[in-house]
């Protein structure tokens, strides 16, 4: 990785409230064709959530601890902020002095930008601006979150406007926090309702929904130059699991999430 920060744009991508059972299911079956083609093997990683729930997980992620990979470690870290006694700092990892990873890139000249979706990151109130605000620019509205039937092309949008903009020049950290598959998510599934709620079925068809745009967020990013890509869940949730329902709190279908990371090369300039 510092071989990376310096060179390279970043894009994070938190596929909030994702569960690994059904993003592993869901690529083993062909229905995830713009995600499977970037996931090293085509399949996810089993990894476990640093928080049970999306503030507590990202302030986690930002501070260096991604999700860790559901085996016995210890793991080096792709980040890790320097402290005395860290057991996952390794030589491949980027080392920095700030608080957390943002304003360390912000330091090493990156322009910082969060796309906010679910409700810790809408700025409206102050707990919301807690994690936007670690960034030089952030973005937040309805459309973006998560009862928008339509959320994640307007956050994919708002990428694509940011990239536009943005002096070739000057590298780019680019965070989005995809709202689409947390609550409710029923309407996108054909024939779903209100009524009937949230399952399993509903959680599918939204990751589905997300994976037909994720390809133009792919393509914005890479427009300039190689950029390196993670793409993980923060935490899942449970649907009635041993009698669970929603996540903070401790069940395997809330701590077990899907992880890749990945270089999306630049695009081909046109002949």
């Amino acid at each position: 990785m510092n071989e990376v920060v310096g060179r390279d744009d970043l894009l994070l991508l938190t596929l909030d409230t994702l569960r690994h059972d059904v993003a592993a299911e869901l690529a083993a079956a062909g229905r995830l064709p713009n995600l499977s083609r970037h996931l090293p093997g085509g399949a996810w990683e089993r990894r476990h959530a640093p928080g049970s729930f999306t503030y507590a997980s990202h302030q986690a992620i930002f501070a260096g601890f991604l999700p860790t990979p559901a085996a016995p470690g210890p793991h080096p870290r792709l980040f890790a902020a320097r402290f005395a006694g860290s057991e996952t700092t390794a030589g491949r990892t980027y080392v920095f002095d700030t608080p957390d990873l943002v304003s360390a890139l912000a330091v090493a000249g990156y322009h910082t930008v969060c796309i906010g979706g679910v409700g810790f990151f809408n700025k409206a109130g102050a707990l919301g601006g807690v994690l936007p605000g670690l960034f030089q620019e952030s973005h937040w509205e309805p459309g973006f979150g998560v009862t928008s039937a339509t959320s994640f092309e307007a956050q994919v949008a708002r990428a694509e406007q940011v990239v536009a903009g943005l002096p070739a020049d000057r590298r780019l950290f680019l965070f989005l926090n995809v709202s689409a598959l947390h609550q409710p998510n029923w309407f996108h599934l054909p024939g779903a309702t209100r009524e009937a709620g949230d399952t399993r079925d509903t959680h599918r068809a939204a990751l589905e929904y997300v994976d037909r745009h994720v390809g133009r967020l792919f393509d914005a990013m890479r427009a300039r130059r190689r950029c390196f890509a993670v793409v993980c869940s923060d935490h899942g949730t449970a649907y009635g699991d041993d009698g669970y329902t929603g996540h903070r709190l401790g069940h395997e279908a809330v701590w077990t999430v899907p992880y890749a990371h990945f270089f999306l090369e630049p695009l081909e300039p046109p002949a």
